[in-house]
């Protein structure tokens, strides 16, 4: 890992697998969805910048197929001819976000003559899948949204190895690390179509300007910019704790920035036991914070009766009194600040997840296109979904990040947009996915159970480090077939 990259881990950028109910949708509409909300201006992400990203790198020759037309940047990709054929295409996406991936599968049919019917998934997808399958009618292809989801599709036998084109698209569009994330027993089976931002913390601009408080770049900083606003009357954090996924989240970039990748991975598949002198580290420099009544909307108790949606709007309410001056959470956070007065990139500032150690994590999230029902049309359309053509489409449209490398930033409709799209490029393979989402769900994906439950716990008393890694580790054990 060079020293000028950031340390990116990647979360389902929708987490639809988990049976969380209405907080988990209201988390919003899916990651990409998210952005949909945000207005133009100058958004301060003071991310590292390894330049020339964002090129639109011509990969292939033109295709006779035609263009992406007013909506697309050009033809990088060859398509077969496909008249006849038709296709059906699953994923849980609902409202814009369906609606604009409607629009690049409008593209595919344009350039193939293959008729594609989108399926609307219900949540878990895996368990939706299921009963198509079951039923002998599975979709061609569906969007899958994190890895634990594409190995049990190969496990089950549902998944279909991609064949040389959309290998070929992924070689030269996606970093190793986003194909390697694809890959299940070191074949290809997903083509990560979809990403997220999950390193950001929002911010009332006016409470920090109030306060004297300038953007941190570290976890001392955060500190300090914490007792500058808590010292201007206003509680500093707002946190979610009513639903636990927010806080494994917490803990996940304090430990992959403080511990680094490779202990982040051991952790993640359970080779060591949380009872670690790492996980006792990133549950201290938690409890920094976690541990200060006063720092924390409502208090201990008080947080954990707020669910995300809340914990974002209740930031940027109340004029130059809100409830709290600063949230952590993803791009997707933009949905719930859409739904106050508050305007992003002014009222509502955002900066990266600060560095606990020696470099700041950058979490993102993905849904990779995995083929069911093995065709020519079904290999075209993820060799479609691989290539820089189908995702300028969608940057396009907004409300969108893709992990591939050729999308030009000029795509993406505003600075908000642009700059979280080239960070996550630009953070090359140094990426992690979600802790939680790798881990067994009942481990890491149950509401009042496992990880969620243990670190509800431990944000109600965060001075019991020792007994909270007692419990996880108890609690991983147990899901994971026993030890580590």
């Amino acid at each position: 890992m060079h020293s000028t990259s950031s340390t990116i881990r990647t979360d389902r950028s929708t987490r639809p697998a988990r049976s969380d109910g209405p907080a988990r949708s209201a988390r919003s509409a899916r990651a990409a969805r998210a952005a949909a909300v945000v207005a133009a201006g100058a958004l301060a992400l003071s991310l590292t910048a390894c330049g020339g990203s964002g090129d639109d790198k011509k990969a292939d020759g033109p295709s006779g197929g035609g263009t992406t037309g007013s909506t697309g940047g050009g033809t990088t990709v060859t398509l077969p001819k496909l008249d006849g054929a038709s296709l059906e295409v699953a994923a849980v996406w609902t409202g814009a976000e369906q609606a604009n991936f409607k629009k690049v599968l409008a593209e595919f049919t344009k350039r193939t003559g293959a008729k594609v019917t989108f399926v609307p998934a219900q949540d878990p997808i895996i368990n939706f899948l299921g009963s198509k399958v079951a039923g002998g009618q599975p979709p061609d292809v569906a969007l899958l949204p994190q890895p634990g989801a594409i190995k049990q599709a190969v496990d089950k036998k549902w998944a279909k190895p991609l064949g040389p084109e959309a290998q070929a698209q992924l070689a030269k569009n996606y970093s190793q690390g986003w194909q390697d994330i694809g890959k299940v027993g070191g074949k290809q089976y997903g083509a990560y179509y979809k990403a997220a931002n999950k390193s950001l913390i929002w911010y009332n601009a006016k409470v920090l300007e109030g306060a004297g408080a300038s953007e941190p770049k570290t976890w001392k900083d955060l500190l300090t910019t914490a007792q500058a606003v808590y010292d201007s009357g206003v509680t500093p954090f707002s946190i979610g704790g009513a639903d636990g996924w927010t806080l494994t989240d917490w803990f996940e970039n304090v430990y992959l920035s403080q511990a680094g990748p490779e202990k982040y991975d051991q952790l993640a598949q359970h080779k060591i036991k949380w009872t670690d002198p790492s996980v006792k580290q990133a549950l201290t420099t938690l409890a920094q914070i976690w541990s200060k009544k006063d720092y924390v909307a409502g208090g201990q108790s008080g947080a954990l009766q707020v669910e995300f949606p809340a914990s974002v709007t209740q930031t940027f309410t109340g004029g130059d009194q809100p409830k709290a001056a600063m949230v952590y959470e993803g791009d997707f956070a933009q949905v719930n600040i859409g739904e106050t007065k508050a305007k992003v990139g002014t009222d509502a500032k955002v900066f990266p997840f600060p560095a606990v150690g020696a470099t700041a994590p950058v979490v993102s999230g993905g849904d990779a296109a995995v083929i069911l029902k093995d065709s020519k049309a079904a290999q075209a359309l993820v060799t479609f979904l691989a290539s820089p053509d189908a995702a300028t489409i969608q940057a396009r449209l907004g409300g969108y990040l893709s992990p591939n490398k050729n999308v030009p930033e000029s795509a993406y409709p505003n600075d908000v947009q642009r700059k979280i799209a080239k960070a996550l490029i630009d953070s090359g393979d140094n990426f992690r996915f979600d802790m939680s989402d790798q881990a067994p769900q009942a481990f890491g994906g149950t509401p009042g159970k496992g990880e969620w439950k243990d670190l509800q716990d431990f944000l109600k008393n965060p001075s019991d480090v020792a007994g909270t890694q007692a419990k996880l580790e108890k609690d991983a054990a147990a899901a994971y077939g026993g030890g580590s």
